[in-house]
């Protein structure tokens, strides 16, 4: 990133709290498709507690709710979340989800291996640099179980707005005021070392469309060798 990464950060911020306060629930109600797909693994793998990182308004955290997961989720815009908790009581499923406002280039507030499973939805495309990434993907190993599943997805370097915009340097480009880091496959093999890399899917969303991998990956048990499938 540039030398003025600190200022993108504090802009980026900036705009996604008057972006969900004159849009409330900007994404809809429904689930996202990666997030159907997540509930599927997780249960298939026997997590009930997840951990979503990025949760915005919170579509995905409160079907992860319904469908009878513990939810914790975390991001970085109060206003968000506040959007969030008043979904979840008029749902019905405020007992099993909570909140923590919190900036994924700080340490995750989570004890060692308290969650069975992770999921971030476009969080870790954001405007992070390279090194913030690969310092996110090991608090994600260090909150999960082992056994635990991680499910994320990012907008790739084939993506429309690969290279438009202003550019920030790392691959980060802002369009519309949204900076998002473009993933090279590498990245993703790169923060899948030491991990059973199960899955990366290739697909798209929105009207652009943007173009995402869905990335499916589990930590291996102890005694166990990580391998990809």
């Amino acid at each position: 990133m540039t030398d003025d990464s600190p200022g993108l950060a504090a802009a980026q911020h900036a705009h996604w709290q008057r972006t969900y306060d004159a849009h409330p629930e900007m994404y809809g109600q429904e689930p996202s498709a990666p997030a159907r797909h997540a509930a599927a693994v997780f249960r298939a793998a026997g997590a009930r507690d997840v951990l979503e990182l990025g949760a915005g308004h919170g579509r995905d955290a409160l079907y992860f709710a319904r469908e009878g997961f513990t939810v914790r989720a975390t991001d970085f815009s109060a206003t968000g979340l506040e959007q969030l908790r008043a979904a979840a009581g008029e749902q019905g499923v405020a007992d099993r989800v909570t909140t923590a406002v919190h900036d994924v280039r700080e340490p995750l507030p989570q004890p060692d291996g308290s969650a069975d499973a992770v999921f971030a939805h476009m969080l870790l495309c954001m405007a992070l640099s390279t090194e913030e990434i690969k310092a996110l993907a090991a608090e994600v190993r260090r909150v999960l179980r082992p056994g635990g599943v991680f499910v994320y997805t990012v907008r790739h370097t084939g993506d429309a707005h690969y290279g438009a915009g202003t550019a920030h340097g790392d691959d980060i480009y802002e369009h519309g005021g949204f900076a998002v880091h473009f993933f090279p496959r590498a990245l993703v093999d790169d923060l899948a070392e030491g991990w059973s890399l199960d899955e990366v899917h290739a697909f798209e969303e929105g009207d652009l469309p943007r173009r995402l991998w869905r990335v499916t990956q589990t930590l291996p048990r102890r005694g166990s060798r990580p391998g990809r499938r």
